[in-house]
């Protein structure tokens, strides 16, 4: 990491972007940041430093905007997915097995092939896929794929069998073995809670593994311009990682971190969060909490039975007794509380939860619920109320409305990924990508956001388009809202006087793009603390 900046500095001619949580802009024509990597002045167009400078660049007429602050990712599992077989952009079951196949004789003397990626409704497949197809292609050891959204894995035969999973075996609180169809013979998938029997068999990555997995994902994160993160779901493993790279001056990107459980949470935090450690480049806040699981899946928690699937209503990973007592005890010693609500039961729960402990715990205490993909429409208001705080990932629109359609049917949409609904209501929003369950880019997520279409612009006119935001809403949920959910405002988000100089420089300005626009804007330069950190004519050489 470039050491930090030890002069005042005048970042001049810039057509510089502030934003506020509210949306509310401040352009400005330069910059000075200190030799803490501070900003100490913001200049109007024109104006010059009012105490002496020892150095000045010039931004030469570029945009320049806060650094995106992804609300919602999960770092580990970006930086270890570059070191295992993606089948992401996989497009059938018969491409995904032969990209399994290959990599298997790619690495024959791995002991497990680890991937993750696979999505049945990407492949048109109808059903989810089998150990019997994994098996064709190779059966001399375990293999273990992890479903797009983290929330189902595929495995062979082998890999059921290390994780002792027959037909006898039942299904665990919050999780499902699939079935053969008129038996009890396992399929080969895994949903929620029931992955854990064959990922407690797979052999951990080792210390240096998750060295080299972070080193990735913060390059991956800088270049696309992401300054901050929330990581959702810390274990005391990749707590260790960032402490290892916060040692040795390899921390660059900040991180909000959310812990795996109440008792990671106490492992690491304590009796309380953690302070800012390096330069405000770490923090503990508190704890994830999931109350169920995905769409994808059919385990997201819904208060009728799927339209796809009649008698099932989705996976209740906690029921609201436990869920309350998890939350009270993180909000007993001021741990920040994010619950995991994909399902319109599960956010009618949370917000439930939320309203309850708000009589016991009062004070600041931000309230998160992650994704609140779909919310009642009568449960929308109440996103007002206790200062609720919706950590949202707007390229889930565009990647789930035909599955979310079958799924719910059209009655049911009303309140689905409601940002515009959630905003007015009184409620706060939180952008992020999820990744990697969603590609690591900003610009795509503010695109879908003001637009509600596609990459291809579909569908015209944008998916119930009542619900899209403006250019200045959007911006501000990705970086001073995304801040401000992590209890990070006024130490970076926006770019104001005594904020770290934490910015990007894009090729052109956002708040005057359409959406087919803002997907090609590309991050040119990446600065935290004032120190340049990502330069794309540099990495392109």
């Amino acid at each position: 990491m470039p050491a930090p900046a030890l002069a005042d500095t005048h970042i001049d001619n810039i057509e510089g972007i502030s934003v506020a949580r509210d949306g509310s802009i401040d352009r400005f024509g330069g910059m000075v940041v200190d030799e803490d990597g501070r900003i100490s002045e913001l200049l109007d167009f024109g104006d010059r430093p009012t105490r002496e400078i020892d150095y000045r660049i010039d931004g030469e007429g570029r945009v320049v905007v806060p650094g995106f602050v992804d609300g919602h990712l999960h770092v580990m599992d970006i930086g270890l997915g570059t070191l295992v077989l993606d089948l992401s952009e996989t497009n059938s079951l018969q491409e995904a097995l032969s990209r399994i196949a290959s990599y298997a004789a790619a690495y024959p003397d791995r002991p497990w092939i680890i991937g993750r990626g696979w999505n049945q409704e990407r492949w048109g497949l109808g059903r989810f896929p089998t150990a019997a197809e994994l098996d064709a292609i190779t059966s001399d050891r375990p293999i273990w794929l992890e479903r797009v959204d983290g929330h189902a894995g595929w495995g062979n035969s082998m890999a059921l069998a290390a994780g002792n999973i027959t037909a006898e075996t039942k299904d665990p609180v919050g999780g499902r073995i699939e079935r053969l169809e008129g038996s009890r013979a396992p399929s080969g998938v895994l949903v929620d809670t029931a992955m854990e029997m064959v990922d407690n068999a797979v052999p951990p990555p080792l210390p240096e593994d998750r060295d080299l997995a972070f080193y990735n994902a913060q390059r991956l994160l800088l270049r696309h311009g992401i300054t901050a993160v929330a990581d959702m779901g810390t274990s005391v493993e990749d707590w260790m990682t960032f402490r290892r790279a916060g040692d040795a001056g390899r921390l660059q990107m900040r991180v909000m971190s959310y812990a795996d459980s109440v008792d990671t949470m106490l492992l690491i935090g304590g009796p309380a969060p953690t302070q800012w450690l390096y330069d405000d480049r770490l923090r503990l806040n508190g704890v994830k909490l999931y109350l169920d699981g995905a769409l994808g899946s059919r385990g997201a928690l819904l208060k009728a039975d799927y339209s796809d699937d009649h008698g099932n209503r989705g996976l209740p990973i906690l029921n609201g007794t436990q869920l309350r007592n998890l939350m009270s005890r993180a909000a007993l010693d001021n741990f920040q509380v994010a619950v995991h609500a994909i399902g319109d039961a599960a956010n009618a729960d949370a917000l439930n939860a939320i309203e309850e402990l708000s009589r016991d715990y009062s004070g600041d205490r931000r309230w998160r619920i992650e994704h609140a993909q779909i919310v009642d429409s009568a449960d929308l208001p109440r996103f007002g109320e206790h200062g609720v705080i919706a950590s949202m990932q707007p390229v889930h629109q565009t990647s789930d409305m035909m599955m979310a359609e079958a799924r719910l049917g059209e009655v049911r949409l009303g309140g689905a990924y409601a940002w515009r609904s959630i905003l007015q209501a009184g409620g706060k929003l939180a952008f992020g990508t999820d990744a990697p369950v969603e590609p690591v880019d900003p610009m795509a997520g503010l695109a879908v956001a003001i637009s509600r279409t596609n990459a291809d612009g579909e569908p015209f006119g944008g998916w119930h388009p009542d619900e899209a935001i403006n250019r200045e809403q959007a911006l501000a949920a990705y970086t001073a809202g995304a801040a401000y959910a992590g209890f990070a405002e006024g130490r970076f988000g926006s770019l104001a006087e005594g904020e770290r100089a934490d910015f990007v420089f894009l090729s052109a300005d956002p708040l005057m793009a359409n959406a087919a626009d803002m997907r090609k804007i590309e991050v040119l330069e990446t600065w935290i603390a004032g120190q340049r950190v990502f330069d794309v004519e540099i990495e392109s050489r």
